[in-house]
Order: C-alpha cells, then structure tokens, then sequence
C-alpha cells in the first residue's frame, strides 16, 4: 500500500474515531446481545434471527460488532464479518466459521432504534465498516439490503449485483431484497 493511501487511511480512521467517540460507539460485549436483539426485532420484524446467530457473529470478529450508546441505553449496532464475494450469508444461519477465502467485508446488519433515526447515525456505521474493510485488507464491503433500502445503500456507494445464483440465495430475505456490493478502490 502507498504512503498516500495509507495516510488516507489513516485520516479516515481518525475522522471515524472522532466521531464514534461522540456519538458514543463502541466495541458490543456478550451483554449487549439482549437490547441488540430488542432492537433486531423492532427493526426488522420480517427477518428474525435467533440469538445464537448474533452471539456467534461477536465470537467470531469481534472488531466488526459495535453498539452505540446514548444516555446509558444502546440505541444501535453494525455486525460484520469477513465473507466471500457472491456468498449472500442466508438468513438465521451459524456460519460456524470465516471462511478462509474471505474476500469481502459483510454487512449482517446495521440498526438504529426507531426514536434515533434521522441523525446520520447510521450513514456513520456505514463508514465505520468501509473504514474496518480497509484496514484487514478488503476493498469491497458486501450486503443484503432489505425492507427496500437500496436507495440508502446506494447513496454510499453500492450497487445491486445482479446474478441468477444470488437471486436464489436471497429467497430467504423476502422479494424485496438485494445483494449490493461497494468497490473501496
């Protein structure tokens, strides 16, 4: 990596580290789980998935699982991980492990508590996970966008990766769902 990316590199993380620390991001702990759910399940009604599947995802990579606070109470999360290109990661599944050929930085999820909405929180928890691709060597960050949030997803970059084979494993999410990938390059 050259001197300049990687000074870019560097001025982006301390932008994100800025901004996470007043807005209260921070690493999620075992003991988030509860209200991290509590808010998976306000938030995305159609698509539940069990505590075991977002405690597996924290034992895994924990660097990419963080919760923001505010007055004390968790008001929002990202969970990622390290995936394969073209691999949508179905729905309420374990993973059992990373993949050794991970490519891509993936995007389980990102939820903000109703009431927090509006704030450009969530457009900073997009950041964070460009930021966190970066730094372990991604230059792509993947996701499966659901309940019609393309427009969101596109507004930072993403586009829809459109193939008969991800279109199949993305039966699970509902029709209204796309797998959209960001190039970081």
């Amino acid at each position: 990596m050259g001197e300049e990316r990687s000074q870019e590199i560097e001025n982006e993380q301390a932008k994100m580290n800025t901004a996470s620390a007043a807005h209260g991001w921070r690493e999620m702990v075992a003991g988030d789980l509860p209200r991290v759910l509590a808010i998976a399940d306000k938030c995305h009604p159609d698509h539940p998935e069990d505590e075991a599947v977002f405690r597996e995802r924290l034992e895994l990579f924990a660097g990419g699982c963080c919760v923001l606070e505010q007055d004390g109470e968790t008001v929002g999360y990202i969970i990622c991980h390290p995936a394969t290109f073209g691999h949508p990661v179905p729905l309420d599944t374990l993973l059992g492990e990373l993949p050794d050929n991970a490519d891509v930085l993936y995007i389980h999820d990102i939820s903000i508590d109703l009431g927090m909405r509006g704030q450009g929180l969530a457009s900073e928890a997009v950041d964070h996970a460009k930021l966190l691709a970066r730094n372990h060597g991604f230059d792509r960050v993947a996701l499966v966008a659901v309940n019609r949030s393309q427009i969101f997803w596109a507004k930072h970059d993403f586009v829809t990766v459109a193939d008969e084979d991800i279109r199949e494993a993305l039966v699970g999410y509902g029709g209204a769902s796309s797998y959209m990938v960001c190039d970081l390059t």
